[in-house]
């Protein structure tokens, strides 16, 4: 184990990014993720210099195990965090999963408003603190670093919250999390909430306080700031803003505005910026969440100016209407520098240059036949074409489902139909010919006909990659069987074939997803 400053003895304005995405943030319909695509996350999240990566839940799932176990075998200087409810089994099982992990934190939680606790946990408040002394104490027998959260601390009755934190710390929590977990509060109320229990609680000095605030109202990422403005020490986010229901504080917003407004608020994280885009990017490929135009920080509008006077002012000075340089967060505004006769060590050289550098020679070969591809049919050739294919291509070697070709019959004359070819489990199957109404219907029933399954349709969606007629396709495909939801990316330069390659890979997540079964209550 090697030995690290505890975060308790970190400078008074460090603030400590625990980064939940892996975890809360797959509990979003549709964003199941794999083992390598989570240890792609995590790995990312390692080299942008987050704190803590809260990895998985170990209890839920085998695969959940599974993951926290290897996130930790290969995440060196962030601490890997693995969720438990307060029951010992929970505590045991998400310890035996961070065994490998240089450092490790279990994060064990409990609801602690009236209403959970009457209708959820159906369990009286001695019985709660009890609960909190038991699987506080046992966790600390197991790790050093062990965090207590609150579940719905914003609606919990002060007095009754300040007995269980003074609980919690005694019993051994290293970090105390107060949860806004249904998004209800307001930033003064919440801040004045963090505020209440550092005050009050008599061995509050022992223990690092943390914010975690959902976007229910749209206020996550001010009620996590109030909260830090208040006393509290580490804030708990996503890349994206990605959670359940309205999602989480977007961790990038929390940083930028930490950096960008150090003036109005003191404070400093160990977050190397440059790295956001790339992790938007690579989270938003991977879940199948398109990040939105106008998303603060990451969206593709978020620095981009039409007006006319808004263009005149950055002409004579960016400051006019940029408060953060696009360099700041690693947006790269290069042009074409790519073409149908770059070579392969040119290729590795923009693949290095984007954020690729860990990818394997069988990824690379791959990839760069795709980029020779496109560059034949596409005239300009972008970053973002890169970015698109390579992540489209990357951590797919091992889906069960493999596209091969395909060719559409498609126009007003009909009928429309499509020829697919497929692998599966690494066995080519003889082509497919399928009809419908219109060639992506003909293309996704060609689909259904060589890999039967009862998933429905919930979402298709395209957009261009970049502009121009001959813009690659990134289509996005949400498929839901039996309650479990997942969604899928692809792009080519042809749409209709990003849409068999989107099904596809929404397919093999589903796959994935049949043997995931989570435990009841999970929350935070």
């Amino acid at each position: 184990m090697t030995v690290t400053t505890p975060v308790s003895q970190r400078p008074a304005d460090r603030v400590v990014i625990f980064d939940t995405t892996l975890r809360d943030g797959e509990q979003s319909p549709g964003a199941s993720m794999n083992l390598e695509e989570k240890l792609r996350i995590a790995l990312t999240l390692e080299e942008m210099g987050v704190d803590v990566i809260e990895a998985g839940f170990p209890i839920a799932s085998n695969g959940d195990f599974e993951c926290v176990r290897e996130i930790g075998r290969v995440v060196k200087t962030s601490v890997v965090a693995g969720l438990s409810r307060a029951a010992r089994m929970d505590i045991d099982r998400a310890a035996e999963a961070l065994q490998y992990a240089e450092r490790r934190r279990i994060h064990t939680f409990i609801s602690t408003s009236p209403l959970h606790m009457k209708y959820k946990l159906q369990m009286q408040p001695d019985a709660v603190v009890q609960a909190i002394a038991d699987s506080v104490g046992h966790a600390r027998t197991l790790v050093d670093d062990v965090e207590w959260s609150a579940e719905d601390g914003s609606r919990t009755e002060p007095d009754f919250l300040c007995r269980c934190v003074e609980t919690a710390i005694k019993a051994g929590a290293t970090t105390i999390n107060i949860p806004d977990t249904v998004g209800y509060a307001v930033p003064e109320e919440y801040g004045a909430l963090i505020r209440m229990v550092i005050e009050r609680v008599p061995n509050s000095d022992k223990a690092v306080f943390s914010v975690h605030c959902h976007n229910d109202l749209g206020l996550a990422v001010a009620n996590s700031l109030a909260g830090v403005a208040n006393g509290a020490r580490q804030v708990e986010c996503t890349i994206n803003g990605l959670g359940e229901r309205a999602g989480n504080a977007a961790l990038e917003e929390i940083v930028m505005a930490l950096r960008t407004r150090h003036d109005a608020m003191p404070y400093t994280t160990g977050v190397r910026t440059e790295h956001i885009t790339r992790a938007s990017r690579l989270v938003s490929t991977i879940t199948g969440f398109t990040v939105q135009p106008n998303k603060a920080i990451v969206g593709t509008n978020a620095f981009a100016h039409e007006s006319g006077i808004h263009q005149d002012g950055m002409l004579k000075h960016a400051g006019t209407y940029e408060i953060m340089t696009p360099e700041s967060v690693g947006l790269n505004r290069s042009t074409l520098v790519m073409g149908k006769h770059s070579g392969r060590a040119a290729f590795r050289a923009k693949l290095k240059e984007l954020g690729y550098e860990e990818m394997g020679d069988n990824a690379v070969n791959d990839a760069f036949r795709r980029f020779k591809d496109l560059a034949d049919r596409k005239k300009d050739v972008f970053d973002e074409d890169i970015v698109a294919l390579v992540d489209d291509e990357v951590g797919r070697q091992n889906d069960r489902i493999q596209f091969v070709s395909l060719q559409v019959v498609a126009g007003s004359k009909g009928p429309q139909h499509a020829v697919l070819e497929v692998e599966v489990d690494g066995k080519a199957c003889a082509p497919v010919v399928s009809f419908g109404n219109g060639p992506v219907d003909a293309v996704f029933n060609a689909i259904k006909q060589a890999f039967p399954h009862e998933a429905r349709l919930q979402l298709y969606q395209v957009q261009a990659v970049t502009a121009g007629t001959d813009a690659q396709a990134e289509v996005t495909v949400r498929l839901e069987e039996n309650g479990k939801t997942v969604n899928g990316q692809g792009a080519d330069a042809d749409t209709l074939v990003a849409s068999a390659r989107a099904y596809i890979h929404a397919l093999n997540k589903l796959l994935v997803k049949r043997e995931k079964t989570a435990p009841a209550a999970l929350s935070a």
